[in-house]
């Protein structure tokens, strides 16, 4: 453990306390993970805790105290959370404890907790308490509540979702007794408010496996009282181009985002893609197969209603809803023109369509097509490259037209676009030479010269300018091997 931690620990002892690491940090230390946060439970009351250190805070109706360590480097160690031994009364919403009490020793403490590895509790000077077996939970890779299942869902129905996002965290298993009574409790979501709802879904969407999390999550009745609207995709079959129904193909468009490691407004707007689908299917005679007009409209507005639904902030919704909005942007390169790539650009915003392509990118695997970048998604991506890139031209210079007219003393003409040109030259030549004092003096010598040699010296500069040009687009398309 770290140092932090093991001061902290010695601080109650010397004061004469209990004191215990316990939950979630005592199981990833067992199974070699990182803890993402440090809880210690203790006999010491919140005051006592408070009374042990300098820098803490309490403001929770659940006696966790922070304890704030504003030197420690690991963000995870800055803030640890200590709590008295506690007591849970019944729970009559199926959300929270009607009571709280303070318990008297650490045994009593664990029987409250959800599964058998988050009921560990570890004092390097003492042995591992381990009550409901939750070191042999661990080595067999198992999610399994703490004594009767029912009884702890039925205390906190939250907890239905939170084994499905250790399992998927974890790569675990659950439990078959566990699972039945998540399946007899999952109705019990209903009383569960919107935005726990959607941490824990969150959660599950940045694991390394959410397409096993939802499957299991339908399976079990949960998914209903999360996204019902993605089971209308099940038995939805798809045209050709597609190996799976809807639900399944945006299972997989999911999971490959997690599999690439990509952000969660990708992985959201993978799930939820083709959303639209089961609503706008219709079937075409003509090509004896199905067609989905429009399905990334009605996907957009159905995403926007399910974000909204489950609380997420504005700022994802709108670019969640953007990315569904405009994710059919693929069609034939060859009819693809850069003024219809800008109109897309436009319409998802330059700092999304990054992502918009490994959106497309996801749902062609979630077709079950096993190439990532075929010549058709590598030739967009090469458009989109050269429609992003400013194209050169005398605006690069750190002079423009009027400052030059107001150097040298004369009127506009055509004089001012041939020294524009010639002091581009220059610049492409050398970009240190792209400051404005040099080209300001630069302009003045050009000045001087005839209209016949000025002009001489504009053209090469266009000529000069038209062959970077080219050259750019050229490494670009070689980028992309197009």
């Amino acid at each position: 453990m770290p140092p932090e931690i093991l001061i902290v620990l010695e601080r109650f002892e010397q004061a004469g306390f209990e004191c215990y690491v316990v939950g979630g940090c005592v199981r990833d230390l067992l199974i070699g993970r990182r803890p993402k946060d440090w809880d210690i439970a203790t006999n010491a009351t919140p005051e006592e805790i408070q009374g042990l250190f300098e820098n803490t805070f309490y403001t929770n109706d659940f006696g966790t105290v922070g304890i704030v360590n504003e030197d420690a480097k690991d963000e995870t160690l800055k803030v640890i959370e200590a709590t008295p031994y506690r007591l849970e009364g019944k729970y009559s919403d199926a959300r929270r404890p009607d009571s709280i009490a303070y318990a008297q020793t650490i045994e009593e403490d664990l029987k409250r907790r959800d599964f058998t590895i988050n009921a560990l509790a570890y004092n390097p000077k003492k042995e591992l308490l381990d009550l409901f077996g939750g070191a042999k939970d661990l080595e067999q890779r198992l999610v399994k509540a703490v004594g009767e299942p029912k009884e702890r869902f039925s205390e906190d129905a939250l907890r239905i979702l939170r084994a499905v996002r250790i399992a998927a965290e974890l790569g675990f298993e659950i439990d078959g007794k566990t699972e039945i009574a998540m399946q007899e409790c999952a109705n019990q979501l209903e009383k569960i408010s919107k935005e726990r709802i959607r941490d824990e879904f969150i959660r599950i969407l940045n694991s390394s496996e959410p397409q096993k999390a939802l499957v299991l999550s339908q399976k079990l009745g949960i998914l209903r009282y999360i996204i019902p609207e993605l089971e209308e995709g099940m038995g939805t079959d798809q045209n050709q181009a597609h190996k799976y129904d809807v639900f399944e193909h945006n299972l997989r468009a999911v999971q490959h985002a997690a599999d690439k490691g990509w952000n969660q407004e990708i992985r959201l707007a993978a799930l939820l893609h083709d959303i639209g689908k089961p609503a706008s299917r219709r079937r075409s005679d003509e090509k004896n197969d199905w067609t989905f007009h429009g399905h990334e409209v009605v996907g957009a507005r159905m995403t926007k209603k399910i974000l909204e639904r489950l609380k997420f902030t504005r700022e994802t919704i709108e670019k969640v809803n953007k990315l569904v909005r405009w994710h059919m942007f693929f069609s034939d390169p060859d009819k693809i023109t850069l003024s219809a790539v800008r109109r897309i650009i436009v319409n998802v915003g330059k700092e999304n369509i990054e992502d918009l392509v490994k959106l497309r990118i996801c749902d062609r695997i979630g077709t079950g097509r096993p190439k990532e970048q075929p010549f058709r998604l590598r030739m967009y991506q090469s458009m989109i490259e050269q429609a992003l890139h400013d194209p050169i031209s005398v605006g690069m210079l750190k002079i423009d037209g009027a400052r030059v007219m107001e150097v040298i003393h004369e009127t506009p003409g055509s004089r001012i676009g041939w020294i524009l040109h010639a002091l581009l030259e220059e610049v492409l030549d050398d970009p240190a030479k792209n400051e404005a004092d040099y080209l300001e003096k630069q302009a003045m010598a050009l000045s001087k010269l005839s209209d016949a040699d000025l002009l001489l010296l504009g053209r090469e500069g266009k000529e000069k300018k038209d062959e970077v040009e080219e050259e750019k687009i050229r490494e670009i398309r070689g980028k992309y091997f197009v």
